[in-house]
């Protein structure tokens, strides 16, 4: 059976095929140079093909792995002809994603948990933080759940007036204490409101400083342990937000987060907008964390479920 199944709908497919149009460009156009004049994958093809994912944002050591991947399949089927490679290619990126264990699915689901489920979100400033919790309050909202946003940001203004913003275009619950608030205070009203009018979901804003990671680590544990003493298990997931078009950078960004708190997923924003979506696929791999989510354009539904398949599929199509 093929790996690459449908999960999306036309529509969805089409709007991801259309986010990753500068990122596919990108990569065949070096991958038709690397394979020019050449009938069969030797070890010049290889070489090329190293420098093409490399340079695709790849990332070095995940490209360590796809060649190794794609050489072994070599060495078994003796003769393999360069129109092959952008299939074998396909196959072993999806593969390789496939070892993180992140479930596909084609819609936002939400574990069932005793009392609302928790996304605690962080990343750097500007990479689209406060957006992308929006669209997904938003997404939740049309799925009929009952959605809270809490702004622990609270140390630019401009960040909690955006979320508030983005609490009335997806008419969804607000919490905040405006600037300069104790962040794990806001943290730990806005998880009291939410569990008081039962709502399904909550999002909390953080602010995403990394010029001192000592002062990061702690605030982020400050804001966890307080959330604890209103749901034990809270926060549920704590998602790093990315900006993909910064390419090598987002995986040093990630890199000082997984060090200074526990992410257990990630969503890749402004994809659509850079040939840098190969990335994702560095990441994905690099840090085992599952990528939960990319932003494949600017409209409110261009928040995409990250479907490793899909993906695979339209890059590599």
């Amino acid at each position: 059976m093929s790996l690459f199944k449908r999960f999306f709908s036309k529509e969805k497919k089409e709007t991801l095929d259309k986010g990753l149009e500068k990122t596919k460009t990108s990569v065949f156009s070096k991958l038709s140079k690397a394979i020019a004049g050449k009938s069969k994958v030797d070890d010049e093809v290889l070489d090329n093909l190293e420098e093409v994912l490399v340079t695709s944002d790849v990332g070095v050591a995940t490209t360590v792995k796809i060649i190794e991947r794609i050489e072994e399949r070599v060495s078994k089927d003796k003769y393999l002809g360069t129109d092959e490679l952008n299939q074998l290619l396909k196959e072993e990126i999806a593969k390789l994603l496939e070892e993180n264990n992140s479930n596909d699915v084609s819609d936002l689901a939400i574990p069932e948990v005793d009392g609302p489920y928790v996304i605690m979100v962080v990343g750097v400033n500007g990479v689209g933080k406060t957006t992308t919790i929006g669209k997904l309050a938003h997404q939740f909202k049309q799925q009929g759940k009952k959605v809270v946003l809490g702004a622990a940001d609270t140390f630019r203004a401009a960040a909690v007036d955006q979320l508030k913003i983005w609490s009335e275009r997806a008419d969804v619950g607000f919490v905040s204490q405006g600037m300069n608030a104790d962040p794990a205070s806001v943290a730990f009203d806005t998880l009291q409101s939410a569990v008081a009018s039962n709502a399904d979901v909550v999002l909390i804003d953080t602010a995403g400083r990394l010029h001192n990671k000592v002062n990061l680590m702690n605030e982020l544990s400050k804001i966890r342990n307080v959330m604890k003493k209103v749901l034990p298990d809270a926060p549920h997931d704590v998602m790093l937000v990315l900006d993909g078009s910064t390419g090598q950078n987002a995986i040093e960004q990630a890199k000082q987060f997984t060090k200074a708190t526990e992410v257990s997923s990630l969503a890749l924003t402004k994809i659509d907008g850079t040939a840098k979506g190969g990335v994702v696929i560095g990441i994905s791999d690099e840090f085992k964390i599952p990528v939960r989510y990319i932003g494949v354009g600017e409209g409110i539904n261009d928040l995409q479920v990250f479907n490793k398949y899909e993906f695979v599929d339209s890059l590599f199509n």
